[in-house]
């Protein structure tokens, strides 16, 4: 009795394979754009969330928090940039709230140089630090959800904070290692963490903040140079130092046209980015305009972890 062979033949297998190599490569582009939508409505929830948290400190205080960083006309240590000031005003300088005499200070000390703020030093008892936690303010937005990071690594020999040195920023100018910044749900795997406490995690780009200065009429960058940035209704310095540390990501496994972010005012001609026409409102046809003159930007660098390029998420305009 004849024996009927059973199984698939090769040219069989082969359109198998190669039926499931096409619907692969039909569902991973749509996959990737479902995943990117999904971070970008993340994003976005993130900046919902700082927009409660700055319009609840701008109701206890008459203002948005400062942003200002560098001014060449004031002496003595200018390490405070946007970015670390947004965290304070919606988290506290050591993340347990809001001190309302804060001097807006990279330190933590008060406008005389003492521990009445934060207690940086470490110098009140137990009794002292309960009443001067009575007198924070609650965070404005919840902690666990504010991908809240060290600006420097500490000197355990941990890698526990976005940026081995934080000195030698733009200007000459170095930022407070201990201070944080509120970053982007864009993860830097490059830049995973090893907390105190075990734990593993791994950190966003930082997001920019720039408040507004309402009583100035101009952005203007060009021309006479009369005047000055912190004259503008935004000042492009506000957070220059954190950007000209460049990406987050290894540098050394990148070119070298994507180390520096296109809004960092060293970058190379024809990847610069001018800032002013970066935040400027296209509708605004008699001059130039920026977004939101009477308010505040938040800038997070998007998936590329670039600033300044399409891919931006941002709580103005398009890109």
């Amino acid at each position: 009795m004849k024996r009927e062979k059973s199984g698939l033949t090769v040219i069989e297998i082969l359109v198998v394979v190669s039926i499931i190599a096409i619907l692969v490569g039909i569902l991973l582009p749509a996959l990737r754009m479902v995943q990117n939508t999904a971070k970008a409505v993340k994003q976005q929830a993130q900046f919902t969330a700082i927009d409660l948290g700055l319009a609840a400190f701008r109701g206890d205080y008459g203002d948005y928090p400062p942003s200002n960083w560098w001014n060449p006309t004031i002496p003595g240590p200018q390490n405070y940039c946007g970015a670390q000031k947004l965290a304070e005003a919606l988290l506290g300088w050591d993340l347990l709230g809001f001190h309302p005499d804060s001097a807006w200070r990279g330190d933590g000390l008060d406008a005389q140089g003492g521990p009445d703020t934060y207690d940086p030093l470490g110098t009140y008892s137990p009794a002292v630090r309960q009443e001067n936690l009575k007198k924070r303010r609650d965070r404005y937005i919840e902690l666990d959800g504010a991908n809240a990071f060290r600006l420097g690594e500490s000197t355990a020999g941990l890698r526990d904070g976005l940026f081995v040195s934080t000195a030698g920023a733009w200007g000459g100018q170095p930022l407070a290692p201990n201070t944080h910044v509120l970053c982007d749900v864009y993860e830097v795997p490059e830049r995973k963490m090893m907390l105190t406490d075990g734990r593993s995690v791994v950190p966003g780009t930082p997001i920019l903040y720039y408040r507004a200065n309402p009583s100035s009429k101009t952005i203007d960058s060009t021309g006479t140079g009369t005047v000055e940035p912190e004259d503008r209704i935004y000042n492009v310095r506000d957070n220059v130092p954190l950007i000209s540390f460049g990406r987050l990501a290894d540098a050394a496994k990148l070119p070298a046209n994507r180390q520096k972010h296109p809004l960092d005012m060293t970058s190379p001609a024809g990847w610069a980015v001018d800032f002013y026409d970066y935040i400027r409102d296209p509708k605004v046809q008699a001059r130039r305009w920026p977004y939101r003159p009477d308010s505040y930007l938040l800038i997070s660098a998007g998936p590329d972890g670039l600033y300044g390029t399409p891919d931006d998420i941002r709580n103005f305009g398009k890109r």
